[in-house]
């Protein structure tokens, strides 16, 4: 069979507006790391690739990704290895 071949979501991540990664304290002094700017449409499915690729748990809320503990400073690197443009995203 013949695969479809669509770049639909490559396209989409490329396009991306800024991606802001930052950490905050959450309950109990615990750190969780927000990140905001992924598209609506792909918050969930992006939410579970970090979460599997940071082995942490999380969830996405509002159009932010949260995730439990402090993951700045490996978040760059695995966005980027999801396809988003290392240009929009903005680690603080």
């Amino acid at each position: 069979m013949i695969k479809d071949l669509c770049v639909c979501e490559i396209l989409d991540k490329e396009e991306a507006t800024k991606i802001r990664v930052y950490t905050i304290k959450a309950k109990f002094q615990k750190l969780v790391t927000i990140v905001e700017g992924i598209d609506r449409k792909n918050i969930d499915d992006t939410a579970k690739e970090l979460k599997h690729a940071l082995a942490c748990g999380g969830s996405a809320k509002g159009g932010q990704i949260v995730l439990q503990g402090d993951h700045k400073k490996k978040m760059k690197s695995v966005l980027v290895k999801m396809g988003y443009t290392p240009e929009s995203i903005q680690v603080e």
